[in-house]
């Protein structure tokens, strides 16, 4: 299966295809009888170990090949594991934050799109309706972001696995909600509700310029942890965690007539492509009403 990108900076579209590996997972009769036991979190666990230890190593070289990735944004250095080398911090400097109160930025190196919440709480994603109350199992949490905005961050194995909080704030209450662990992968969300099924834990975060904020990290095939730094106030363009080896997704939900997306990547997400975007990178604005 295809997915169509566009990337801003380069102002160029592309497809990403989805790994042999996953069509057999999910495109083939035995490949969904190993599904059943690879979603696991057990699996991920032992998968961890071999991920975290000096073996591993072995592998970095020939990824950063297949997977183009620019290793001139972050430090020269030797790794220990391939996690050590998955969750690398990038140069400071290489992703600039605006300073600007009103601009709203990308919380990850990702490919976003943008869905509209109905008045039902109620969101087409991945031609997959999803209720806000679905993915929080908060029916009163989810009722407070009607007619809002959700914004869904898919990360992939190229990407920054770091990500940021989105304004100044501070945190609220969080929450862990045990489940599975597909793939983020567009073949996953084609066939599985991904963001319902898939471990994720989410933050109420109550920001200076965009009133609450949900933000919710999911897991996904191979990434059983999801590491969320223990902070309490924070600054835009923070780092709130990191992800372990696999992509993975950031879910941000907004209430209503608090943002307004980049008229790019609306117009993208309206037709099913993801617009790739970089961590600081501003994606709309505030909505300022006079």
């Amino acid at each position: 299966m295809k997915t169509d990108i566009i990337d801003r900076k380069k102002k160029k579209k592309y497809e990403e295809k989805s790994p042999l590996s996953a069509s057999f997972l999910y495109k083939t009769i035995i490949g969904g009888m190993v599904l059943v036991i690879a979603t696991r979190k057990t699996v991920s666990k032992i998968s961890s170990i071999y991920m975290n230890s000096k073996i591993s190593k072995k592998r970095i070289n020939s990824f950063i090949e297949k997977n183009k990735i620019d290793m001139s944004d972050y430090p020269k250095r030797e790794y220990l594991s391939f996690n050590d080398f998955f969750t690398r911090k990038i140069i400071s400097g290489k992703r600039p934050i605006s300073k600007n109160k009103e601009d709203l930025i990308s919380v990850a190196d990702s490919k976003l799109l943008v869905y509209e919440i109905n008045s039902n709480t109620e969101m087409n994603i991945k031609n997959k309706k999803y209720t806000v109350k679905e993915l929080l199992r908060d029916k009163k949490l989810s009722d407070e972001y009607k007619n809002g905005t959700c914004l869904v961050f898919r990360l992939t194995v190229d990407d920054y696995h770091r990500y940021s909080f989105v304004d100044d704030g501070e945190l609220i209450k969080s929450k862990k909600i045990n489940g599975i662990l597909h793939t983020v992968g567009p073949i996953a969300f084609k066939r599985y509700k991904v963001l319902k099924e898939n471990q994720r834990e989410y933050s109420i975060l109550s920001t200076k310029n965009f009133g609450q904020v949900v933000q919710m990290e999911v897991g996904a095939l191979m990434v059983g942890k999801i590491v969320n730094h223990d902070i309490k106030k924070f600054k835009k363009g923070e780092e709130k965690g990191y992800f372990l080896f696999g992509g993975s997704t950031i879910v941000l939900l907004f209430k209503k007539n608090i943002i307004k997306i980049d008229k790019d990547i609306i117009e993208n997400s309206k037709h099913g492509i993801e617009t790739k975007v970089k961590l600081g990178e501003v994606i709309g604005k505030k909505v300022v009403i006079k």
